[in-house]
């Protein structure tokens, strides 16, 4: 799907690690307002898609075109400066510090205290549970509340594209509920989610777009429920 006006537009992007390439000639798009998804199987590439785009690691070659700037190979702290918040895979809170100070460390861009406040009070409000937990060490949080938080942080800097990497990999049924209530709450607000995620049935029902990652390219395509009807994904994804 290349969207003429698109939020993101990804061109021709290679990334890998060392001498090993993980994904190789990478066409996608994020419109404005829309969730787009990433399946595909463990080792597809999907994480390091979400590590290339965020500036984690360098691109080989490509383009990152967003907001029609190109951000490929541009540092990270720039490429959150633009407007890329994410939400990394494994949640990678800052378990030492409290659930506060990790929402603080979120909105280091925030333009002014009172703004921080305003972001603060409407993460809270969208996950009660932190707001019972603020002094509490983010390391003593059940696994589902630390992924609350993870997202809580990366919504701290009011991204205009927000990454969700796996938020429901490992967490308890209730949990991954929740998780999938809030994302449909965000897109409910027009946000611009691009979302990696295992639980493919749950990522194509809400998806406008998908795209499946196999070995680093692109196999199939297309709007989220119309790829939860196909049955090569039902067999491949949704447990037959």
């Amino acid at each position: 799907m290349s969207m003429n006006g698109a939020l993101l537009e990804v061109r021709g992007l290679e990334l890998g690690y060392g001498r090993s390439t993980v994904v190789e000639g990478l066409d996608l798009s994020v419109p404005e307002g829309a969730i787009v998804c990433l399946i595909g199987a463990n080792g597809a590439g999907k994480t390091t898609v979400l590590r290339g785009l965020s500036g984690l690691i360098r691109a080989r070659r490509g383009a990152v075109l967003f907001e029609r700037t190109d951000l490929a190979n541009k540092p990270a702290h720039r490429i959150a400066r633009a407007g890329i918040a994410h939400a990394p895979e494994g949640r990678q809170i800052f378990g030492e510090m409290t659930v506060s100070e990790n929402l603080a460390m979120g909105a280091y861009l925030s333009p002014s205290k009172a703004e921080t406040a305003r972001r603060r009070e409407g993460a809270l409000a969208r996950f009660p549970r932190l707001a019972e937990r603020m002094r509490q060490r983010a390391g003593l949080l059940s696994g589902g509340e630390q992924q609350m938080l993870a997202i809580a942080r990366a919504l701290m800097a009011d991204p205009k594209l927000l990454l969700l990497d796996e938020p429901s990999m490992g967490l308890a049924p209730l949990f991954v509920d929740e998780i999938f209530r809030a994302i449909a709450a965000l897109k409910a607000e027009g946000r611009t989610i691009l979302l990696v995620e295992q639980n493919a049935h749950a990522a194509l029902e809400l998806a406008d777009y998908a795209y499946v990652l196999e070995t680093g390219k692109v196999s199939i395509e297309g709007p989220g429920r119309e790829l939860l009807a196909r049955p090569e994904i039902a067999d491949a994804y949704l447990g037959g």
